[in-house]
């Protein structure tokens, strides 16, 4: 057994070092493999866990929110950048989809980062795209616009990419036809490695960088905050994550709790929950908090834990059970084995987490994510943030489009080409069936729109206040 086991990881070992693989992402990959071939799934049952009643709070943190100078000179920030808006039909960059007046996630981020670097007077706070292979080059490209945000020097490292295993022999599988089907992500989780195997973290360190900022791209709440900066620096934190509250639309997604045996932070995902411990896992009374993959870490914290685990932190494993085509059910089974970059918070010795207004999590995952931002209940900032005007009181409004007519992005644009509603006071909107509407339609309090017929109806320029209206 144990030479079949050897053949096998030196198989799997030899076609990651031909498809240019980091010896770190090897080891991490290879560990987890053997793991999930003695049996293990990464489940984080609910005996082993305390829940977690209250953290230290945003807004109750005293520290100045002014910029510092000195302090953002020690700062790089990191997007995740490695996503394609497949979930709305698109085959690029989801950063490169247009937001709010004509401009991108990237577009926003870029001018953000050259705000900050006006306070200091130089190319800090240091930024960092992590690209994957499929958004890399289309990235790049689109931010030569800005070409004061690379200063001439590389703005990006690259995400590495495992082999998908067969779920019954563990082999890596074969894909002839469709090569890229062999391959899949390792999670963000990779970041870490990447960060030492590209040696982008030695770079930072000797340029005197102490503190990193990392969050998804597609999340513009995710701005540099400093007051939490600042927080983080004076506690002498390792590593501190962003959370928010809990909602009934919350239930379904991971969780902060602490592990009894160690006493530590720790972050159990969907994945990670047995069958049975379901109903603990979707209580958001007993586990109040998510993360909102807003993270704040020590590159010398990290360069220490990273070399006492021979480059590769030892995080939990997620195991995705899919097909080797996921548009394809009945193609072949496989494992998917992932990482958490939020999981790390278990790694370190001085962990924490703060609660942040559910304002710095405002990620677009939907067409109805991305009607808010484009309505006028969303404003940007002279400061190149993307808000929620005032008279929200940091509440958005809760947007339902009909996933039959508006789940892919040129149907959503057909639909809201002439005129979006005017949202500023409207609590929920559900839209049912095609609609389109003239300009100066106002929604206020609860509306529904629906549209029973197959064809396109308009809704009239008007007020519409807590009714139901039938085209």
């Amino acid at each position: 057994m144990k030479s079949d086991r050897t053949i096998l990881e030196k198989k799997i070992e030899s076609k990651m070092i031909a498809a240019g693989v980091t010896p770190p992402t090897i080891k991490a990959f290879l560990g987890a493999l053997h793991r999930v071939i003695a049996g293990e799934r990464g489940m984080v049952p609910e005996k082993e866990l305390e829940s977690i009643s209250a953290l230290p709070r945003l807004e109750d943190i005293s520290e100045a929110s002014t910029l510092s100078g000195d302090l953002l000179k020690q700062l790089v920030v990191v997007k995740l950048n490695g996503g394609l808006g497949t979930g709305m039909g698109l085959d690029s960059a989801k950063s490169l989809l247009q937001v709010k007046d004509g401009l991108s996630f990237l577009d926003f981020i870029a001018r953000q980062i050259l705000h900050l670097r006006a306070a200091t007077g130089s190319q800090e706070p240091a930024f960092y795209l992590m690209n994957s292979f499929s958004t890399q080059a289309e990235t790049l490209s689109y931010l030569q616009k800005y070409p004061r945000l690379s200063g001439g020097a590389p703005i990006d490292f690259l995400q590495n990419k495992v082999p998908k295993i067969d779920a019954t022999t563990f082999e890596p599988v074969a894909s002839p036809e469709q090569p890229d089907l062999e391959w899949c992500p390792p999670g963000h989780g990779d970041i870490f490695a990447s960060l030492a195997s590209s040696g982008l973290l030695d770079h930072l360190l000797a340029r005197g960088i102490q503190y990193m900022f990392v969050s998804n791209s597609d999340n513009l709440g995710a701005t540099v905050d400093m007051k939490l900066l600042r927080y983080f620096a004076r506690e002498g934190f390792a590593f501190l994550m962003e959370v928010a509250e809990r909602t009934a639309a919350d239930k379904k997604g991971g969780h902060l709790a602490r592990r009894q045996s160690s006493g530590r932070l720790l972050l159990r995902e969907t994945a990670q929950c047995p069958e049975d411990d379901e109903t603990h896992f979707q209580n958001i009374d007993r586990h109040r908090f998510f993360n909102t993959n807003n993270l704040w870490v020590r590159l010398d914290k990290l360069r220490a834990e990273l070399d006492q685990h021979d480059s590769a932190l030892p995080l939990p494993l997620i195991t995705n059970s899919k097909t080797i085509d996921p548009r394809n059910p009945d193609s072949t089974k496989v494992l998917q084995l992932e990482s958490a970059m939020g999981a790390a918070i278990e790694c370190f010795d001085h962990s924490a987490a703060v609660v942040v207004p559910r304002t710095r999590f405002a990620p677009v995952k939907t067409t109805s994510d991305l009607l808010v931002l484009r309505s006028d209940a969303c404003r940007v900032t002279d400061d190149h943030r993307l808000v929620l005007v005032e008279e929200r009181g940091g509440q958005p409004p809760l947007v339902d489009l009909d996933s039959k007519y508006y789940k892919l992005l040129q149907e959503f644009e057909d639909y809201f080409r002439d005129a979006i509603p005017s949202l500023v006071q409207c609590d929920s909107l559900k839209i049912v069936g095609p609609v389109k509407f003239d300009k100066g339609v106002v929604c206020e309090g609860n509306v529904v729109f629906v549209n029973a017929g197959k064809e396109a109806k308009t809704v009239s320029t008007g007020h519409y206040r807590n009714q139901t209206i039938e085209l």
